[in-house]
């Protein structure tokens, strides 16, 4: 079992990139905390941890769009985690598929 404590040695939020698991597109980027890594490995959803709110929040729990949790991978310096998840829908609060979907021009 990965030692969690790890993750949160510089910081009590750390962010989350969200990946579909078959295609790769990056669906969403989050924060999460400890608790909600926790409620993540339990119940194979993706849990965040609302700047705006402040409250864990359970993606899908209002909107139906639930993330499945596939695979969990941390980067290189052990700070920001990776979802592979499958969606019941789309990840964006907007409705959109992705939440990356405003292109700034070059």
């Amino acid at each position: 079992m990965f030692d969690l404590d790890r993750l949160f040695q510089k910081s009590d939020l750390i962010p989350v990139i969200v990946q579909h698991a078959e295609k790769k597109d990056v669906l969403m980027l989050g924060f999460t905390n400890r608790e909600a890594v926790e409620l993540t490995l339990k119940t194979k959803t993706a849990w965040f941890w609302s700047r705006s709110r402040g409250e864990l929040w359970n993606k899908g729990a209002t909107s139906g769009n639930y993330l499945h949790v596939k695979q969990i991978f941390t980067d290189c310096d052990t700070d920001s985690l990776l979802y592979l998840c499958d969606p019941d829908g789309p990840a964006c609060h907007t409705g959109a598929y992705s939440c990356f979907f405003q292109e700034i021009e070059l």
